[in-house]
């Protein structure tokens, strides 16, 4: 069948082997197998190796906020255009788009974030952040270097890619939901299929780690104002002391998990933030207080939600106090859960076994930690996994969001490679599952 002997031209000309005659065994898992270590072998060469490193730093020395990225943007579109890759701009204010291939079905997409964080650097090196009170600590100049370093390579081999592999350069993953204004942009409207990674210091290099179904949670935030009437410590019979009512408040929301909740349900509702009162002897007005919700389903994200608002303004009122709830979703939009789809869990497994050795992909137990790759798996098949990077030769390296966050850039191919993996032998794959309409179908050969 002609659509068999275009995926068999496809694997023979990445992998730079001689012409075989057709057979029904030339499509073996042995022969797509070696695309991911042939990638793998590109992205460590030394030249593109330093290449990337070169693009992480310049983009971690210059961090921007979620909508902000203006500079990265910028950085972005330079290096797409040297390669010759179009691309469409702005997308979601700062956000880039662009495409290898055909430019025709089927489309397949891989995604990187773009956005740092608000707070100060304390690691000091060479490439440290220029700009104080904003940092690169989760990654993200890590996954924009990686998801060039794929585009590099699959451009080289463009003329291989029968189908569209999207890139998707995203900004807003911290709390501003950049993935869903991607989507409403309509920037993906024909992909069928979307990868995404997060560099992780706790798994090893040249290892990683997912599983199928839900992998992080759904988060909401919530704050609330719970007023009263201020008045002397002393003469607390003349005031409503709403410091009284926040104690109370913050008690009954633990009871929503501990006593409204299924145990096999893993829920958390913290409040991290209570502002009130300046002085020791003064009932303050009002307090202010704020927090978490999250939860591994929708319905159970939206209960928790529903609880949280009456909790706190019954329990404000026991106390002749008045509450008012925010969920604040015009800056922190609700993330829902992160639900990796069963299919692509294979094709991961395949892929990443085929590059790296089947004992270095591992399954992750699932976190109460969100990403807003989850819009994306809400209207498309998505996969998204970690991708290691702890290597005992640089020591400990601390957690994401924290000021001592680093990257080991040794990772750097790995992540490169992979993206370009999951998505070209998505296509290939996606070809031999979909035969031509019989018309086409030729006995020639």
């Amino acid at each position: 069948m002609e659509f068999m002997w275009v995926s068999l031209i496809l694997v023979l000309t990445l992998l730079g082997g001689p012409t075989l005659t057709l057979s029904d065994s030339s499509l073996s898992s042995n022969g797509l197998s070696e695309i991911p270590r042939k990638l793998l072998t590109l992205a460590q060469k030394p030249q593109l190796f330093e290449w990337m490193v070169g693009i992480r730093r310049k983009i971690h020395e210059n961090p921007e906020l979620g909508y902000e990225e203006f500079e990265t943007s910028k950085l972005i579109r330079a290096e797409l255009d040297k390669m010759g890759i179009s691309y469409k701009y702005p997308v979601a204010v700062t956000g880039v788009v662009g495409s290898i291939g055909t430019g025709k079905p089927p489309f397949v997409a891989i995604r990187a974030d773009m956005d740092a964080l608000a707070m100060q650097e304390m690691v000091e090196w060479e490439h440290k952040s220029k700009i104080p009170g904003k940092m690169h600590g989760c990654g993200h100049d890590g996954h924009v270097a990686m998801l060039l370093g794929a585009a590099k390579i699959l451009k080289e081999h463009e003329k291989d890619i029968q189908g569209t592999i999207v890139l998707v350069f995203q900004p807003a993953e911290e709390g501003g939901g950049g993935a869903k204004k991607i989507l409403d942009a309509g920037a993906l409207e024909n992909v069928t299929a979307i990868f995404g990674l997060h560099v992780a210091h706790h798994i090893p290099l040249a290892e990683v780690a997912s599983r199928p179904g839900p992998f992080f949670a759904g988060s909401g935030f919530f704050e609330a104002i719970i007023s009263g009437k201020g008045g002397h410590a002393a003469l607390p019979h003349h005031a409503v002391d709403p410091i009284l009512a926040v104690s109370n408040v913050v008690t009954s929301l633990q009871h929503i998990v501990s006593r409204e909740v299924d145990p096999l349900d893993s829920q958390v509702v913290t409040v991290g933030k209570v502002q009130g009162g300046e002085a020791f002897n003064v009932i303050p007005d009002s307090v202010t207080i704020g927090g978490t919700f999250r939860a591994f389903s929708k319905e159970s994200l939206m209960q928790l939600k529903q609880r949280i608002e009456k909790v706190i303004i019954g329990q404000a009122a026991v106390q002749r106090c008045n509450a008012t709830v925010n969920f604040c979703e015009d800056e922190k939009p609700l993330f829902p859960p992160t639900v990796n789809h069963k299919e692509l869990h294979t094709h991961f497994q395949n892929v990443a076994g085929d590059m790296l050795g089947a004992h270095k992909v591992k399954n992750h137990p699932p976190l109460m930690g969100s990403e807003d790759f989850a819009y994306y798996q809400e209207a498309i098949p998505g996969f998204f996994f970690f991708l290691g990077m702890k290597d005992d030769r640089l020591g400990y390296l601390d957690t994401p969001h924290s000021p001592y966050f680093r990257i080991n850039e040794d990772a750097l191919p790995y992540g490169a490679a992979l993206h370009a993996s999951l998505a070209f032998r998505y296509l290939i794959e996606t070809q031999q599952e979909v035969p031509l309409p019989e018309q086409q179908i030729r006995d020639e050969l």
